[in-house]
Protein backbone atom coordinates (compact mmCIF):
# COMPACT_ATOMS: atom_id res chain seq x y z
CA UNK A 1 0.00 0.00 0.00
CA UNK A 2 1.52 3.36 -1.37
CA UNK A 3 0.17 4.81 1.99
CA UNK A 4 2.63 2.74 4.58
CA UNK A 5 5.63 3.45 2.32
CA UNK A 6 8.51 4.48 4.39
CA UNK A 7 10.79 8.10 2.98
CA UNK A 8 14.63 9.14 3.09
CA UNK A 9 15.51 12.42 1.63
CA UNK A 10 19.22 12.04 0.03
CA UNK A 11 21.60 15.60 -0.30
CA UNK A 12 21.93 17.99 3.29
CA UNK A 13 21.39 21.27 1.03
CA UNK A 14 18.79 24.05 1.97
CA UNK A 15 15.90 21.97 -0.51
CA UNK A 16 16.95 18.90 1.22
CA UNK A 17 16.65 20.05 4.42
CA UNK A 18 13.40 21.78 3.22
CA UNK A 19 12.23 18.20 2.57
CA UNK A 20 12.96 16.53 5.53
CA UNK A 21 11.22 19.05 7.36
CA UNK A 22 7.86 19.10 5.19
CA UNK A 23 8.17 15.06 5.85
CA UNK A 24 8.50 15.18 9.57
CA UNK A 25 5.13 17.01 9.82
CA UNK A 26 3.53 13.97 8.89
CA UNK A 27 5.86 10.82 9.56
CA UNK A 28 7.28 9.55 12.78
CA UNK A 29 10.67 8.34 11.15
CA UNK A 30 12.48 9.81 7.87
CA UNK A 31 15.70 8.61 6.66
CA UNK A 32 18.18 11.24 5.80
CA UNK A 33 21.33 10.48 3.98
CA UNK A 34 24.25 13.01 4.96
CA UNK A 35 27.29 12.40 3.06
CA UNK A 36 29.70 14.22 5.89
CA UNK A 37 29.75 12.73 9.25
CA UNK A 38 30.40 15.84 10.81
CA UNK A 39 27.53 17.57 9.35
CA UNK A 40 25.08 14.49 10.35
CA UNK A 41 26.63 14.60 13.86
CA UNK A 42 26.18 17.98 14.27
CA UNK A 43 22.67 17.78 13.23
CA UNK A 44 22.16 14.80 15.68
CA UNK A 45 23.62 16.81 18.46
CA UNK A 46 22.04 20.08 18.17
CA UNK A 47 19.04 19.38 16.18
CA UNK A 48 19.07 21.70 13.26
CA UNK A 49 21.51 22.01 9.61
CA UNK A 50 24.73 23.71 10.87
CA UNK A 51 24.83 25.12 6.89
CA UNK A 52 21.89 25.44 5.34
CA UNK A 53 18.50 26.47 6.91
CA UNK A 54 19.89 26.70 10.27
CA UNK A 55 16.55 28.19 11.95
CA UNK A 56 14.90 24.66 11.39
CA UNK A 57 14.92 22.51 14.64
CA UNK A 58 14.36 19.17 13.96
CA UNK A 59 12.87 16.00 16.43
CA UNK A 60 15.76 14.08 15.92
CA UNK A 61 14.12 11.26 17.34
CA UNK A 62 11.97 11.61 13.98
CA UNK A 63 15.60 11.08 12.07
CA UNK A 64 17.14 8.19 10.79
CA UNK A 65 20.33 9.37 10.28
CA UNK A 66 23.30 7.72 8.20
CA UNK A 67 26.45 8.83 6.11
CA UNK A 68 26.11 5.40 4.32
CA UNK A 69 24.51 5.75 1.39
CA UNK A 70 23.27 1.74 1.11
CA UNK A 71 21.70 1.21 4.27
CA UNK A 72 19.27 4.43 3.38
CA UNK A 73 18.42 3.27 -0.23
CA UNK A 74 18.46 -0.30 1.46
CA UNK A 75 16.10 0.44 4.65
CA UNK A 76 13.85 3.15 2.89
CA UNK A 77 10.66 2.50 0.02
CA UNK A 78 10.62 6.11 -1.25
CA UNK A 79 13.97 7.72 -2.12
CA UNK A 80 13.93 11.51 -2.55
CA UNK A 81 17.03 12.70 -4.19
CA UNK A 82 17.89 16.45 -3.48
CA UNK A 83 21.68 16.09 -4.85
CA UNK A 84 22.63 19.16 -6.86
CA UNK A 85 22.58 17.47 -10.58
CA UNK A 86 26.40 17.67 -11.25
CA UNK A 87 26.87 15.67 -8.25
CA UNK A 88 24.15 13.49 -8.33
CA UNK A 89 26.09 10.48 -10.44
CA UNK A 90 29.62 10.72 -7.35
CA UNK A 91 27.29 9.97 -5.62
CA UNK A 92 24.56 7.45 -6.97
CA UNK A 93 27.38 5.37 -7.84
CA UNK A 94 28.71 4.48 -4.93
CA UNK A 95 25.02 2.37 -4.43
CA UNK A 96 25.43 -1.48 -4.58
CA UNK A 97 21.98 -2.16 -3.54
CA UNK A 98 19.38 -2.82 -5.88
CA UNK A 99 16.69 0.46 -5.94
CA UNK A 100 14.76 -0.65 -9.39
CA UNK A 101 11.97 -1.77 -7.36
CA UNK A 102 12.01 1.12 -4.95
CA UNK A 103 10.28 5.00 -5.88
CA UNK A 104 12.53 7.08 -6.69
CA UNK A 105 11.42 10.98 -6.32
CA UNK A 106 13.82 13.72 -8.06
CA UNK A 107 14.34 17.08 -6.28
CA UNK A 108 17.04 17.51 -8.57
CA UNK A 109 16.51 20.40 -10.71
CA UNK A 110 18.94 19.96 -13.58
CA UNK A 111 20.46 17.32 -15.73
CA UNK A 112 23.37 14.77 -14.94
CA UNK A 113 26.11 16.36 -16.76
CA UNK A 114 28.12 12.98 -17.43
CA UNK A 115 24.87 11.95 -19.34
CA UNK A 116 22.79 14.35 -20.49
CA UNK A 117 20.43 12.89 -18.94
CA UNK A 118 17.17 14.53 -16.72
CA UNK A 119 17.66 12.78 -13.15
CA UNK A 120 14.69 10.50 -13.30
CA UNK A 121 15.94 9.82 -17.47
CA UNK A 122 19.40 8.93 -15.17
CA UNK A 123 17.36 6.62 -12.63
CA UNK A 124 15.81 4.55 -15.59
CA UNK A 125 19.21 4.20 -17.66
CA UNK A 126 21.81 3.66 -14.96
CA UNK A 127 19.30 1.66 -11.84
CA UNK A 128 16.66 0.36 -14.08
CA UNK A 129 14.18 1.93 -12.56
CA UNK A 130 10.88 1.45 -14.38
CA UNK A 131 9.47 5.29 -15.32
CA UNK A 132 5.87 4.61 -13.32
CA UNK A 133 8.15 4.30 -10.32
CA UNK A 134 10.23 7.54 -10.98
CA UNK A 135 8.02 10.58 -9.99
CA UNK A 136 8.95 14.67 -10.13
CA UNK A 137 9.04 17.42 -7.17
CA UNK A 138 8.68 20.74 -8.78
CA UNK A 139 7.30 24.52 -7.41
CA UNK A 140 7.11 27.13 -6.77
CA UNK A 141 8.77 26.28 -3.69
CA UNK A 142 11.56 28.18 -2.17
CA UNK A 143 13.29 26.56 0.41
CA UNK A 144 13.44 29.67 3.05
CA UNK A 145 9.98 30.16 2.73
CA UNK A 146 8.91 26.84 3.64
CA UNK A 147 12.09 27.38 6.45
CA UNK A 148 9.24 30.70 7.51
CA UNK A 149 6.28 28.27 6.96
CA UNK A 150 5.32 30.51 4.70
CA UNK A 151 2.23 29.32 2.38
CA UNK A 152 3.86 27.39 -0.36
CA UNK A 153 3.00 24.80 -3.17
CA UNK A 154 4.43 21.65 -4.85
CA UNK A 155 3.73 19.49 -7.38
CA UNK A 156 4.30 15.92 -7.61
CA UNK A 157 4.44 14.53 -11.17
CA UNK A 158 4.26 10.92 -11.89
CA UNK A 159 2.43 8.99 -14.82
CA UNK A 160 1.14 6.42 -11.54
CA UNK A 161 -1.62 8.78 -10.24
CA UNK A 162 -1.29 7.00 -7.12
CA UNK A 163 2.11 6.95 -6.20
CA UNK A 164 1.98 10.93 -7.10
CA UNK A 165 -1.14 11.19 -4.69
CA UNK A 166 0.31 9.57 -2.19
CA UNK A 167 3.67 11.48 -2.18
CA UNK A 168 2.13 14.38 -2.25
CA UNK A 169 -0.27 13.56 0.65
CA UNK A 170 2.98 12.83 2.60
CA UNK A 171 4.51 16.39 1.83
CA UNK A 172 1.37 18.37 2.56
CA UNK A 173 0.94 20.43 5.83
CA UNK A 174 -0.88 23.74 6.78
CA UNK A 175 2.11 25.45 5.28
CA UNK A 176 2.07 23.39 2.03
CA UNK A 177 -0.36 23.00 -0.45
CA UNK A 178 0.73 19.94 -3.04
CA UNK A 179 -1.26 19.24 -6.58
CA UNK A 180 -0.52 16.12 -9.27
CA UNK A 181 0.55 15.89 -12.76
CA UNK A 182 1.10 13.31 -15.25
CA UNK A 183 3.59 15.53 -17.48
CA UNK A 184 6.97 14.37 -15.82
CA UNK A 185 9.67 15.20 -18.42
CA UNK A 186 8.02 18.45 -18.78
CA UNK A 187 7.89 19.37 -15.07
CA UNK A 188 11.67 18.51 -15.12
CA UNK A 189 12.78 20.26 -17.95
CA UNK A 190 10.54 23.35 -16.64
CA UNK A 191 12.69 23.13 -12.97
CA UNK A 192 15.63 22.63 -14.99
CA UNK A 193 15.14 25.59 -17.40
CA UNK A 194 13.08 28.24 -14.99
CA UNK A 195 17.09 28.34 -13.23
CA UNK A 196 18.68 29.52 -16.39
CA UNK A 197 16.05 32.21 -17.10
CA UNK A 198 16.65 33.48 -13.19
CA UNK A 199 20.07 33.86 -14.03
CA UNK A 200 18.92 35.97 -17.24
CA UNK A 201 16.84 37.94 -14.91
CA UNK A 202 19.97 38.56 -12.91
CA UNK A 203 22.32 38.96 -15.37
CA UNK A 204 19.52 41.92 -16.32
CA UNK A 205 19.16 43.07 -12.90
CA UNK A 206 22.79 43.38 -12.11
CA UNK A 207 23.43 45.41 -15.74
CA UNK A 208 20.97 47.85 -14.40
CA UNK A 209 18.20 46.95 -16.91
CA UNK A 210 14.67 47.89 -14.56
CA UNK A 211 11.58 46.19 -14.01
CA UNK A 212 9.79 47.08 -17.52
CA UNK A 213 12.51 45.09 -19.68
CA UNK A 214 12.29 42.20 -16.50
CA UNK A 215 8.60 41.76 -17.04
CA UNK A 216 9.68 41.42 -21.32
CA UNK A 217 12.80 38.70 -20.20
CA UNK A 218 9.93 37.01 -18.29
CA UNK A 219 7.43 37.38 -20.78
CA UNK A 220 9.61 35.70 -23.81
CA UNK A 221 11.63 33.15 -21.32
CA UNK A 222 8.02 30.90 -20.66
CA UNK A 223 7.48 30.98 -24.41
CA UNK A 224 11.04 30.01 -25.19
CA UNK A 225 10.36 27.15 -22.03
CA UNK A 226 7.62 26.10 -24.35
CA UNK A 227 9.09 25.80 -27.40
CA UNK A 228 11.56 24.25 -25.84
CA UNK A 229 9.99 21.27 -23.72
CA UNK A 230 7.98 21.20 -26.81
CA UNK A 231 10.72 20.26 -29.14
CA UNK A 232 12.37 17.69 -26.74
CA UNK A 233 8.75 15.98 -25.36
CA UNK A 234 6.03 16.89 -27.09
CA UNK A 235 2.55 16.66 -25.29
CA UNK A 236 -0.62 18.57 -24.80
CA UNK A 237 0.41 21.49 -21.57
CA UNK A 238 -0.53 24.06 -20.83
CA UNK A 239 2.56 26.10 -19.96
CA UNK A 240 0.74 29.20 -18.13
CA UNK A 241 -0.07 25.86 -14.97
CA UNK A 242 1.91 26.55 -12.00
CA UNK A 243 4.17 24.05 -12.49
CA UNK A 244 5.73 25.83 -15.60
CA UNK A 245 4.66 29.56 -15.28
CA UNK A 246 4.22 29.62 -11.34
CA UNK A 247 8.26 27.64 -10.52
CA UNK A 248 9.78 30.18 -13.53
CA UNK A 249 8.42 33.28 -12.02
CA UNK A 250 9.34 32.47 -8.55
CA UNK A 251 12.83 31.69 -9.19
CA UNK A 252 13.40 34.93 -11.70
CA UNK A 253 11.88 37.22 -9.07
CA UNK A 254 12.76 36.20 -5.74
CA UNK A 255 15.65 37.62 -3.27
CA UNK A 256 15.58 33.87 -2.34
CA UNK A 257 16.70 32.68 -6.03
CA UNK A 258 20.32 31.40 -5.53
CA UNK A 259 20.30 31.40 -9.43
CA UNK A 260 19.19 34.80 -10.10
CA UNK A 261 21.78 36.13 -6.68
CA UNK A 262 24.70 34.57 -9.17
CA UNK A 263 23.39 35.67 -12.55
CA UNK A 264 23.13 39.20 -10.21
CA UNK A 265 27.04 38.92 -9.53
CA UNK A 266 27.57 37.95 -12.79
CA UNK A 267 25.69 41.19 -14.45
CA UNK A 268 27.82 43.21 -12.01
CA UNK A 269 31.25 42.17 -13.05
CA UNK A 270 32.00 39.11 -11.12
CA UNK A 271 33.78 36.34 -13.29
CA UNK A 272 32.05 32.86 -12.89
CA UNK A 273 34.30 31.69 -10.80
CA UNK A 274 34.80 34.46 -8.08
CA UNK A 275 30.75 34.46 -8.12
CA UNK A 276 30.32 30.99 -7.28
CA UNK A 277 33.17 31.07 -4.66
CA UNK A 278 31.32 33.95 -3.24
CA UNK A 279 27.86 31.92 -3.01
CA UNK A 280 27.02 29.51 -0.32
CA UNK A 281 25.23 27.21 -2.73
CA UNK A 282 25.11 25.56 -5.78
CA UNK A 283 23.00 27.83 -8.62
CA UNK A 284 22.09 24.80 -10.58
CA UNK A 285 21.37 27.28 -13.33
CA UNK A 286 25.02 27.16 -14.37
CA UNK A 287 25.36 23.64 -15.42
CA UNK A 288 21.86 23.70 -16.29
CA UNK A 289 22.94 26.60 -19.06
CA UNK A 290 25.75 23.94 -20.92
CA UNK A 291 23.35 20.75 -20.86
CA UNK A 292 20.08 22.18 -21.81
CA UNK A 293 22.07 24.51 -24.78
CA UNK A 294 23.87 21.70 -25.90
CA UNK A 295 20.89 19.23 -25.66
CA UNK A 296 19.09 22.08 -28.52
CA UNK A 297 22.16 22.16 -30.20
CA UNK A 298 22.16 18.53 -30.61
CA UNK A 299 18.21 18.48 -32.09
CA UNK A 300 18.30 18.35 -36.36
CA UNK A 301 15.64 21.51 -36.03
CA UNK A 302 16.81 23.21 -32.27
CA UNK A 303 14.27 25.81 -30.90
CA UNK A 304 14.53 29.37 -31.14
CA UNK A 305 16.29 29.68 -27.37
CA UNK A 306 17.99 33.68 -28.16
CA UNK A 307 17.94 33.55 -23.87
CA UNK A 308 19.52 30.14 -23.18
CA UNK A 309 22.19 31.35 -26.11
CA UNK A 310 22.66 34.55 -24.30
CA UNK A 311 23.55 32.90 -20.58
CA UNK A 312 25.39 30.21 -22.18
CA UNK A 313 27.65 32.79 -24.23
CA UNK A 314 28.09 34.56 -21.24
CA UNK A 315 28.92 31.71 -18.83
CA UNK A 316 31.07 29.54 -21.42
CA UNK A 317 31.94 31.66 -23.96
CA UNK A 318 33.19 34.60 -22.09
CA UNK A 319 31.63 37.30 -23.82
CA UNK A 320 30.45 40.42 -22.24
CA UNK A 321 27.14 40.25 -20.30
CA UNK A 322 27.03 44.17 -21.43
CA UNK A 323 27.06 43.36 -25.49
CA UNK A 324 25.26 40.21 -25.21
CA UNK A 325 22.26 41.36 -23.25
CA UNK A 326 22.62 44.60 -25.90
CA UNK A 327 21.61 42.21 -28.43
CA UNK A 328 18.98 40.41 -26.75
CA UNK A 329 16.82 43.26 -25.94
CA UNK A 330 16.73 43.48 -29.42
CA UNK A 331 15.64 39.92 -29.88
CA UNK A 332 12.95 40.24 -27.12
CA UNK A 333 9.36 41.35 -27.95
Amino acid sequence: MTSNLTYAVFGNGSWATAIVKMLCENLDQVGWYIRNENTMDYIRNEQHNPSYLSSVEFDTSKLSLSSDINEVAQHFDVLIFAIPSAFLHAQVEQLTVDISQKTILSAVKGIVPEFGLLAGEYFHVRKQVPFEKIAVLAGPCHAEEVALERLSYLTVACIDKPTASAIAKRLSSHYIQTQTHDDVIGAEYAAMLKNIYAIAAGIAHGLGYGDNFQSVLMSNSIREMKRYIKKVYKMKRKINETVYLGDLLVTGYSTFSRNRMFGNMIGKGYTVKSAQMEMNMVAEGFYATQSAYQINFNHLKPAQTPIINAVHSILYGQKSPKTIFKKLANKLD
